[in-house]
């Protein structure tokens, strides 16, 4: 079974900048998209940041030209860039990987959540 791994998450003061890494290891044989969600206390879990196997982004209008999302050298790895960091970035990040197996069944696997809090 995939298990992700999260890291990245910490305290920043707003305008600053923090990078979160996700890491899957297990039996995916193709990952589909990988990215990351978010959550804060006031708000239904919402998108971040995604990218597909074959390149394409996609980010919520939120964060669009302050976030990067792009694969790490190492397979089966994403990154999420945060730069101008602002307090309404506060939340628990979620990674979040979908792909295949070594069957053929479709899996979607949720880390296990990671803290960023931006202060004012």
């Amino acid at each position: 079974q995939v298990q992700l791994v999260a890291s990245g998450g910490g305290l920043v003061q707003a305008g600053g900048s923090l990078r979160l890494s996700c890491a899957a290891s297990g039996s995916y044989v193709s990952i589909n998209t990988m990215g990351w969600y978010r959550q804060d206390p006031g708000r239904q879990r919402e998108l971040a940041a995604t990218i597909t196997s074959g390149g394409s982004t996609n980010y919520a209008d939120s964060v669009k030209g302050r976030f990067a999302i792009s694969r790490g050298n190492a397979k089966n790895t994403v990154l999420l860039q945060m730069n101008s960091l602002k307090p309404e970035d506060t939340a628990v990040y979620y990674c979040n990987v979908d792909g295949w197996d070594y069957v053929g069944r479709y899996l979607e696997v949720w880390g296990q959540g990671t803290l960023v809090t931006v202060s004012s």
